[in-house]
């Protein structure tokens, strides 16, 4: 399992892999002045109509980009006692371990739940796999519901035992004994025990959070002998636990909260492994502690990271740890420790292109090995397996035929911020550093909430790499990339120092001769808009185009509104506004709050109609903002000045996520892509193919197909 998690991981979800159609029209409109002039009016319109022209052409370019990578591996397959599963997004599927996978039989389908409830999120099997438990979102909403069913007889299709509503985490403590968590207006505080008998279903209340700054969700230990309730804020954590052998026993406490005390937990024979950030620099470390004796004063030290190491993540197997660990340069590193003295660590190098490390689904028995999938943006996923008992590190044979496909460069970079500090940068491009002047460049950044920027693959940048785009992915603080330390360094009274960070990144690849402005672009979404909008009003000189996606935009407006969902909890993030300096310091960055007349960047700005985590109505505020200052700009220095384009793409439901529906999905990045070719002025490669033909035809010169 994920040991290491958050409120804001648990929802993140993979990419969609639905196949079924839904045809939506969003709502694309060039928004601008009222009276603006008839010569800028129509220039909008034929700007808007030349992005749906080319979005169809993406749309067909990006279909061919995902067939070619159809097959890659995805965290789809799991094992139990007697079975091997198989989940599409849609259906739950098993075989007989040692048979065929064409044998395999629907033991679910998501259209079970009813009521428009369609994608899986997330699949636990009971102890001896005579149950199964999925939760099932409902389509462009964040709703889910929790469908059980049995697996035992030899009808293996058949109706729900049974559906639970609102529920987010869950697991089996028995067969017949399950705990889960359940969500109410975007917050987790409540977990119950649902216990099947003869005499019926009892459920009962077995935690109650009344802290609403916490987060409450449910998980287990790898060894499948503790159900954890962990509750957590953004500055301190409190974990109980509840012995599968005694499953209707009350939940024991761990080890009560304490401001600025982070700590997650697993379970060993009658141990507790402890990773909690008490090491140096308040970063992660790993102790032990007895299960009698759960709380702090028994924790005793095992592993610190190196120095310029931090650990990201722990799996713990039946003699071994194996530690996620990233260096300052954010490489990924594999740390190995044996749990019997003596205590040996061992460091596995990763391949140097490895930005994503995703651990395998865990089943119920194997607790000898790990395996996880290795990716980048650019580059498919490859299944690695670590087993403890040979102590090696091994590819597959099924995926070694995507190990090849390294014919781009993974560029480790870093950038002096304004105070000094280093920022990691990762650099994708297929040319040599040098060749990267005229290249078009689209960075990435998030910056909040300790979580690491998404580097997984996507066809998506793949196709925009083979179309010669330099790839940068900014680290800065208020992630996670760096540790605990880095995320602290980037919140509260610190936020801007993460936009400081972002202007460094691109300033410094502009200064080695990577791309210029004129053909610079920046993607970011949600609370990641903060800092890419806030750039946007300090150094807009140092884009061309920004796409935001379901964008958190009017901070200083929304955590001055505690009744909205989220606020409260997002205090320790971005500070309290009834306290006077930590409203001041929003109040300097908020990208909605700090708009001037100035010429900005372009934007497609993409939002959902009911999406509870980010307002609709801070977007459209933004919106009206921004298309006035741009307005008074032009009007004040004459109509001869180029009209950025500000585009509000809004699309139905409250998904804030983004859809889940593949095609729509496809639509979305389609429009993305045919807005950075239009507004950073680049040919569409098929338009640039046909001049080249023809031109060669003109000369008389052959052309290979």
């Amino acid at each position: 399992m994920n040991l290491i998690t958050s409120s804001c991981l648990l929802l993140l979800r993979s990419v969609s892999r639905n196949i079924h159609r839904r045809n939506l029209h969003p709502l694309i409109s060039r928004l601008y002045t009222e009276g603006s002039s008839q010569t800028t009016a129509e220039l909008f319109k034929v700007q808007l109509q030349k992005l749906r022209d080319q979005e169809q052409r993406f749309k067909r370019r990006l279909r061919s980009v995902h067939r070619k990578f159809a097959d890659v591996p995805e965290n789809s397959e799991f094992q139990g006692q007697h079975h091997v599963y198989f989940e599409d997004g849609k259906g739950i599927y098993r075989s007989t371990l040692g048979h065929d996978e064409q044998e395999m039989l629907e033991v679910f389908n998501a259209d079970w739940g009813g009521g428009g409830y369609g994608t899986i999120q997330r699949v636990r099997l009971s102890p001896s796999e005579t149950m199964l438990a999925v939760t099932v979102k409902k389509d462009h909403h964040e709703e889910t519901r929790c469908v059980l069913v049995h697996l035992g007889g030899l009808v293996l299709r058949q109706k729900a035992l049974l559906v639970l509503d609102n529920v987010l985490s869950f697991e089996w403590a028995t067969d017949d004994i399950l705990f889960y968590s359940t969500q109410e207006t975007l917050r987790c505080l409540h977990v119950f025990r649902l216990h099947r008998s003869d005499s019926g279903v009892q459920t009962t209340l077995v935690y109650e959070e009344k802290d609403p700054e916490f987060f409450v969700e449910v998980s287990r230990s790898r060894d499948q002998r503790l159900v954890t309730i962990n509750c957590s804020s953004k500055i301190s954590s409190e974990v109980w636990f509840v012995d599968s052998k005694t499953p209707l026993s009350f939940p024991t406490l761990i080890q009560s909260r304490q401001p600025g005390l982070l700590y997650h937990v697993e379970h060993s024979d009658n141990c507790l492994f402890i990773l909690a950030n008490t090491g140096a620099n308040q970063e992660y470390q790993l102790l032990r502690a007895p299960l009698a004796s759960p709380s702090k004063p028994h924790w005793v030290p095992l592993f610190s990271a190196v120095p310029g190491t931090v650990i990201k993540d722990m799996e713990l197997l039946q003699d071994h740890c194996v530690f996620t660990v990233k260096d300052s340069q954010c490489r990924l590193q594999i740390q190995t420790l044996s749990t019997q003295e003596p205590y040996q660590l061992n460091t596995h190098k990763l391949p140097h292109w490895a930005c994503d490390l995703s651990p395998q689904r865990v089943g119920t028995v194997d607790r000898g090995s790990f395996g996880f999938l290795l990716s980048s943006p650019v580059h498919p996923p490859v299944h690695y397996l670590y087993s403890s008992r040979e102590q090696k590190l091994s590819v597959t044979e099924d995926n070694t035929k995507y190990m090849s496909l390294t014919e781009f460069n993974t560029t480790r970079l870093q950038a002096a911020s304004q105070d000094g500090t280093m920022v990691p940068l990762t650099l994708l491009h297929i040319p040599a550093l040098s060749e990267l002047h005229k290249a078009p460049l689209l960075l990435h950044v998030y910056g909040v909430y300790g979580v690491d920027l998404n580097m997984a693959f996507s066809p998506e940048k793949r196709l925009l790499l083979e179309d010669g785009w330099a790839l940068a992915y900014c680290h800065v603080r208020g992630g996670g990339e760096r540790g605990l330390a880095w995320h602290r360094a980037g919140s509260v009274l610190q936020k801007r120092r993460g936009v400081e960070d972002l202007a460094a990144c691109i300033q410094t690849l502009h200064h080695l001769g990577v791309s210029h402005p004129a053909l610079t672009a920046l993607t970011a979404r949600s609370a990641g808009a903060v800092l890419a909008g806030a750039l946007c009003n300090h150094n807009p000189q140092l884009l061309k185009a920004v796409i935001l996606q379901a964008p958190f935009l009017d901070v200083l407006g929304t955590m001055q509104d505690p009744s909205l969902p989220l606020t409260v909890e997002e205090g320790g993030e971005w500070g309290d506004p009834r306290i006077r300096e930590h409203m001041d310091n929003i109040a300097s960055y908020c990208p909605c709050h700090n708009i001037i007349p100035q010429l900005y960047p372009s934007m497609l700005i993409t939002a959902y109609s009911e999406d509870r985590r980010v307002p609709l109505s801070g977007v459209m505020k933004y919106v009206e903002r921004l298309k006035k200052a741009i307005q008074m700009y032009i009007t004040r220095v004459g109509v001869n000045a180029r009209v950025p384009a500000v585009i509000l793409d809004l699309q139905p439901g409250g998904d804030h996520f983004g859809p889940e529906d593949f095609h729509l999905s496809l639509n979305e990045s389609a429009r993305q892509l045919a807005f950075l070719y239009a507004e950073l002025g680049l040919d569409h490669p098929q338009t640039r193919r046909r001049q080249k033909e023809k031109s060669n035809n003109l000369t008389g010169k052959s052309h290979k197909p």
